[in-house]
């Protein structure tokens, strides 16, 4: 045991220890939330200016993690924010919450990790321990991040720590915050995984050790490449089932009564979110650097990524039976936000659902209770827009409303009512066919 380690415990055991996090984010600040309530002093880095002014006046960006709550933090002197990466070295611990997009061709894009990793290679200190929470593939925190850590000169496993613990975010389910679900923690060394444990010990329901940083970041791309298949295949099974006039969603109700071997996956306008539309490809990468093929995994991602195409074509049908062109068809498409119930639009299909139907000639609306502003995004060039309320009278003038995320604020019975066609991905109108003309896509 290194004297940096043996201070580095007794502050992790006392609480004394500073947790810094990178990144505020989707995962950033849910993760700070838990460190505070363990009773630890928090600072996180963004290099989002905006971000870090709209936290230091107690505003937050994400839904579930109010403003309210941000207060609190400042008031108690628990949490600051800052721009400001040269303060890497005060605390004592470091998570790396950024994000890790693919690029156009596919591949992962790690700058973010990398640029946070130079930033801390600059500051690194004896004593701290460094922890990576973006997901990517097996092999990033010892063949990227470690290389460039070993700029500072300093020896991991002796005068600093190293590990990956994959950030595990449910937005927008109460049952499950991120102090309340179980964390996979894989550390470079011994004494690096044996301290991270005792850090997320403090902060979360339950730390599962495993033996190396590789199975940690396998792990998380296992979990969200099992949903992607799972998501697939009753995508297609819906394009199926559509075909022959059977209900989907009566089908998956019936298969989930079995108590055993089915676990109920839905379809839907195509994948949402940051990691299930992403993570797959990382496998697929890195299987192609192995000389092998995921040819499973490729097949899902082909059929989710279609969805978008199947349900404008499922709209274009719909609008073509009641004599109407879609150039010049009025559709308001019902939810920005990826999944119901939550403001996280990353990777939103409603985004393509939009650009493609722009380029038919509609013209477009949307609404969405959680989403008031739509949101600037790289791979899409649209006007300002913002949610409209769903008044009888702005339904009526409808051709079409769209159904892309099933919020659970929405009157889905006052819309079918008044909307002259309703076109739902979502299985959110079922028992509702009577009141009006829906279509099931």
């Amino acid at each position: 045991m290194t004297a940096a380690a043996d201070a580095l415990r007794t502050a992790l055991k006392n609480r004394t220890a500073r947790v810094g996090v990178i990144g505020l984010g989707y995962v950033g600040l849910p993760l700070l939330d838990a460190f505070i309530n363990a009773g630890f002093k928090t600072i996180g880095f963004d290099v989002d200016r905006k971000k870090v002014d709209a936290l230091l006046a107690g505003r937050s960006y994400i839904k579930h993690v109010p403003g309210s709550k941000i207060e609190g933090w400042l008031r108690e002197g628990a949490f600051e924010p800052t721009d400001d990466f040269v303060r890497l070295n005060e605390p004592d611990v470091l998570l790396i919450c950024v994000p890790t997009p693919l690029t156009d061709a596919r591949d992962p894009d790690l700058s973010y990790v990398e640029s946070s990793a130079r930033a801390i290679a600059k500051a690194l200190r004896p004593g701290q321990l460094v922890a990576l929470e973006s997901t990517t593939y097996p092999g990033t925190t010892r063949d990227v991040l470690l290389p460039i850590l070993a700029e500072s000169g300093l020896k991991p496993g002796e005068d600093y720590f190293l590990a990956y613990s994959p950030e595990r975010e449910d937005p927008g389910n109460p049952d499950y915050t991120a102090a309340g679900i179980p964390k996979v923690v894989g550390g470079l060394d011994e004494l690096s995984g044996e301290l991270a444990c005792l850090l997320y010990e403090a902060a979360v329901v339950k730390v599962i050790p495993v033996g190396s940083p590789e199975v940690a970041e396998a792990c998380k791309i296992l979990e969200n490449t099992y949903r992607a298949v799972n998501i697939a295949l009753v995508n297609e099974l819906k394009v199926l089932l559509d075909r022959m006039n059977v209900d989907v969603w009566e089908v998956i109700d019936a298969a989930k009564t079995k108590p055993f071997g089915f676990q109920a996956f839905y379809p839907g306008p195509g994948l949402g979110g940051h990691c299930i539309p992403i993570d797959p490809f990382y496998l697929t990468w890195l299987a192609r650097r192995q000389g092998l093929n995921t040819r499973f995994i490729e097949l899902a991602g082909e059929v989710n990524t279609s969805m978008p195409e199947y349900v404008v074509g499922k709209v274009v049908t719909a609008l073509n039976d009641a004599s109407k062109p879609v150039r010049g068809s009025k559709i308001c498409v019902l939810g920005l936000a990826y999944k119901k119930n939550v403001d996280d639009s990353r990777e939103s299909p409603s985004f393509e659902l939009m650009d493609r139907l722009r380029d038919m000639g509609a013209e477009l609306s949307y609404h969405d209770p959680h989403v008031a502003t739509m949101p600037t995004k790289r791979d899409y060039d649209f006007p300002p827009l913002h949610s409209t309320p769903l008044t009888p009278e702005f339904l009526r003038s409808l051709d079409c409303a769209l159904i892309a995320t099933n919020h659970d604020a929405v009157d889905y019975e006052e819309l079918v009512r008044h909307a002259p066609l309703v076109v739902d991905t979502r299985g959110a109108t079922r028992g509702l066919e009577s009141l009006g003309t829906v279509v099931k896509a």
